[in-house]
């Protein structure tokens, strides 16, 4: 039995980020197609919404598909199209019985009709859930999302709406695709590598960083939790100000 995490008197990060990464190497390791990575993968992401609606966490973030993954093989992005139909088409009585809320950020104009209605049918169908909100990146890229959003900026000036003096951080941040939820208090990312890939870029100015080893579908309660302890002995700095968290 996992001891829960409110009784080791942490501090629960509202909103965490997730890079869920290695599926691939996961599945080279044990001679499987690459498909077979990404399929445990989705088994993770059950058990990590899970353990963090559990534990008090309001937002969860997956990066489940990048802008720029659409470079890769063909192959490769028909199977994780297959995957994500299946995910959306199979999940969304669970998440409505387990009342979570389901947002969707990236361009999703790249996707084909039937994903993108799917995708908006497990948004409409969530939206009144009050429990935890998952949010996957889909199609999604950092510097993409605040490319769309000055377009919308450059708009509402060039209309009249806005001038230019008018631009401020909130408004930045009101016209990116995370405008509904609060900056990640942590990222997480899985299979050792250093680095935050284009992925939410604007966002995550004071977010603090955890990085584990472990592949993504090895990624489990066990795995969050103690990304949680790291968490929670740092000291976050707003410029001046120091914050325990």
């Amino acid at each position: 039995m996992v001891i829960p995490i409110m009784m080791l008197n942490l501090n629960i990060p509202k909103h965490v980020a997730i890079i869920m990464d290695g599926n691939g190497r996961w599945a080279k390791a044990r001679s499987l197609p690459t498909i077979a990575g990404h399929r445990a993968g989705a088994k993770a992401v059950e058990e990590i919404i899970g353990r963090a609606a559990e534990i008090g966490i309001e937002y969860v973030t997956l990066w489940a598909f990048s802008s720029e993954n659409w470079k890769r093989e063909q192959e490769w992005v028909e199977e994780l199209m297959g995957l994500l139909r299946w995910y959306l088409q199979h999940s969304i009585d669970k998440l409505i019985k387990n009342n979570v809320r389901v947002k969707v950020i990236g361009d999703r104009s790249a996707f084909a009709k039937d994903l993108r209605d799917m995708i908006g049918s497990v948004e409409d169908r969530t939206q009144e859930n009050t429990g935890i909100t998952v949010i996957l990146a889909l199609s999604y890229g950092g510097r993409d999302d605040i490319r769309r959003a000055t377009q919308k900026i450059a708009a509402d000036i060039k209309s009249g709406a806005l001038q230019p003096e008018d631009i401020t951080e909130d408004l930045i941040s009101q016209n990116l695709d995370t405008k509904f939820c609060p900056d990640p208090d942590l990222l997480i990312r899985t299979s050792g590598e250093l680095r935050v890939s284009n992925y939410l870029l604007w966002q995550m100015a004071y977010t603090e960083y955890v990085f584990v080893d472990c592949f993504w579908p090895d990624f489990g309660a066990k795995q969050l939790d103690l990304a949680i302890e790291q968490y929670s002995k740092r000291h976050r700095r707003y410029g001046l100000y120091s914050v325990a968290a």
